[in-house]
């Protein structure tokens, strides 16, 4: 009788030191953060409001984490780092206004798409020499590094693509005469030239695309955030949050 219960008194200690770690018997504690990498400077799917990020891609991966249980830390860093602060373990997820590119499939996985998006052409009000997506051939383009409006005029042989790492640098550039246009997603060209007198979009889209998450190859965390996306876009809260930021 001593000896069993010397072995049952070993057992409560032991799952008592190892509660903090793993339930006795159960599985082990779920981590408690997700750090997410973004750039915020791409209005509206996330930029700073005082000294908080927000926007479509801030609410929508709070979502996901309050659904799947975890806290979200958002780690701004310039657009080209994204992949890389996935891929390394840095960041658990990128959220940026992210297309789906067979390019970017080959260093990380995506999610379902989450909205689409169109890739766009902003001018000068006044002689541009860009009217249409033909007149790119040729002229000075301005893009934000990395992104697909960078990859797409990279197909452009006869283009000089002018790279910046905000887009709003890009825009800049624009008003001041140095670059002839700036291919951009649309939402963040709308508040672009809602900001800037004297430059619009032309009517033409240039490219139509889908947004997702990035993750690291062969992630959990991709079927975890695929059910969330699938319930979070099944109960209106995604489009509600679209809504609010574009509709709105």
């Amino acid at each position: 009788m001593k000896r069993i219960l010397s072995i049952v008194l070993a057992a409560v200690m032991l799952c008592s030191t190892a509660l903090v770690f793993t339930a006795c018997g159960g599985a082990s504690s779920e981590k408690k953060e997700l750090h997410m990498a973004t750039n915020a400077y791409f209005e509206p799917y996330e930029y700073y409001k005082g000294k908080e990020i927000v926007g479509i891609d801030a609410e929508i991966a709070k979502a996901i984490c309050d659904k799947l249980g975890y806290e979200l830390v958002i780690d701004d860093m310039e657009f080209d780092s994204i992949i890389t602060a996935v891929t390394s373990g840095k960041a658990d997820f990128g959220m940026a206004g992210m297309t789906v590119t067979e390019e970017r499939k080959q260093s990380v996985d995506f999610t379902d798409s989450y909205t689409t998006a169109t890739q766009v052409i902003i001018v000068s009000e006044k002689d541009s020499k860009v009217k249409n997506s033909d007149d790119l051939e040729t002229a000075t383009i301005g893009v934000q590094l990395g992104t697909t409006g960078d990859l797409y005029v990279s197909d452009l042989k006869k283009a000089k693509v002018e790279r910046f790492n905000k887009g709003g640098d890009a825009v800049l550039a624009l008003t001041q005469g140095k670059v002839d246009a700036v291919v951009i997603d649309n939402e963040p060209a709308k508040a672009f030239v809602k900001a800037n007198k004297g430059i619009k979009i032309l009517d033409e889209p240039f490219e139509k695309e889908d947004y997702a998450i990035c993750l690291a190859k062969n992630s959990e965390l991709t079927e975890k955030i695929n059910g969330a996306l699938k319930e979070l876009k099944a109960d209106g809260t995604i489009k509600k949050i679209v809504d609010k930021y574009i509709n709105g």
